[in-house]
């Protein structure tokens, strides 16, 4: 397999964590390059779910798990899901490591997300309030970050922490017109506390990611959020604050319908009866937030850019068995944008949300799949939706879940290792 990278192919919600599961069985490393802990992958084995937000799901198999430089880590976070997964009798606390060039997420990114939010007012962005826009502002502002390797120089982290308080007070009063100001003294002994438990996870990860590779290990790189949420290439702005994208071997992840937490354009959202039976159905209900999901038909506009942003290589469909009730299942192809045609997803948010979707509607198998382990034994239905999805984006499909659990799943394609 060597190195793989796993990509989630529209807004998020995917199925990532477990496709993530599988390809992890067989590697060495599992590494989270990006995001916060607004993402959560989802792990089942038997009837114990995992809820993940920072840590990579490599954890559940006890591989070596990587924070990698390009997460922003609120570390009581991190610290609560832990402990939370330490409750299920998993040992994970040898497992972890983080990178030292990770940027930490402080208490004013927390204020200052709901601040910016409120005074939004209708405009929001629609944040899950965790603080990452202001952690990554603050990333690439470049005077204003904390970085965790910064707590191992208790004299240096403390310095840089009160000039930096003393502005964040400032903006918030100044700005905002709220009186709930910080204490640099108090965030300074908290985060050395929780620099007392995490510390010896704290690595050069960039080192331990290259010696695997050298050794000819296999290394899964999971990404969060999606390709639509990518700060360049999604609906900006309703978008996340890094880069979830790829531009090398990858494996796209992709929902066999479409969903969508927060505000933004979404072309096939179904406002309706099905598109509430398809919530229920999929439990569309976000693993950090709790909010209902939007969801929607199958939008191969998105696809289409996310395969060419990304290089895709294959495709993993999951939650295919969601789709097992319908009689009909429209697909889109296509968009009319001011009476014409468009292919792919557009790069304005302007012309997305004028987009009317063109479907091309396919026969439903209307029978259960959830045990059936390969290819042939799937409706032929189901064979033709999954055959023409891959035919209109131009990526073969090397995996589908059918169902929950872990075993619930199909591999189409040896060229994929597992």
């Amino acid at each position: 397999m060597g190195s793989i990278v796993i990509i989630g192919t529209q807004w998020g919600d995917e199925g990532k964590g477990r496709v993530v599961d599988v390809y992890a069985a067989n590697a060495s490393t599992v590494v989270r390059y990006q995001g916060g802990d607004n993402a959560g992958h989802t792990v089942k084995i038997g009837e114990q779910k995992y809820a993940l937000h920072l840590i990579p799901s490599g954890i559940v198999r006890q591989k070596p798990s990587i924070l990698g430089n390009g997460m922003v880590i609120n570390p009581k976070s991190l610290l609560k899901e832990i402990a939370d997964l330490e409750a299920t009798g998993l040992d994970v606390r040898p497992y972890i490591f983080i990178a030292e060039e990770a940027h930490m997420i402080m208490p004013y990114h927390l204020a200052l997300d709901g601040l910016s939010e409120r005074a939004m007012g209708a405009g929001k962005i629609g944040t899950t309030l965790k603080g990452i826009g202001p952690a990554y502002t603050d990333k690439f502002s470049r005077t204003h970050g904390l970085r965790i390797g910064d707590l191992r120089n208790a004299a240096y982290f403390r310095a840089r922490l009160e000039a930096i308080v003393a502005e964040k007070n400032a903006i918030i009063t100044k700005l905002y017109g709220s009186t709930d100001t910080f204490d640099a003294g108090a965030i300074f002994d908290e985060y050395m506390g929780y620099y007392a438990e995490i510390g010896g996870m704290i690595r050069d990860t960039a080192g331990m990611i290259e010696a695997a590779l050298r050794r000819g290990e296999d290394v899964v790189f999971e990404g969060a959020n999606a390709t639509m949420l990518d700060i360049d290439h999604g609906t900006y702005p309703f978008v996340t604050c890094s880069t979830p994208t790829a531009g090398g071997a990858a494996v796209g992840v992709v929902k066999a319908y479409t969903s969508r937490v927060g505000a933004g354009p979404f072309p096939t959202e179904l406002n309706d009866a099905i598109g509430d039976r398809i919530r229920e159905l999929g439990h569309e209900y976000g693993t950090t937030t709790g909010r209902p999901r939007r969801c929607g038909w199958l939008d191969l506009c998105v696809l289409r850019k996310a395969a060419r942003v990304n290089g895709l290589d294959y495709l993993a469909v999951t939650h295919l068995d969601i789709l097992d009730e319908f009689e009909e299942i429209p697909v889109c192809v296509g968009y009319e944008i001011d009476g014409a045609r468009m292919d792919v997803f557009p790069a304005n948010v302007w012309e997305v949300e004028k987009a009317e979707p063109i479907y091309e509607v396919l026969p439903g198998w209307r029978q259960p799949i959830a045990d059936c382990r390969d290819f042939d034994a799937l409706p032929v239905n189901a064979q033709r939706y999954l055959n023409r999805m891959s035919e209109l984006v131009g990526v073969p499909v090397c995996m589908i879940t059918v169902g929950s659990e872990r075993n619930q799943t199909i591999v189409t394609r040896e060229t994929v290792t597992l």
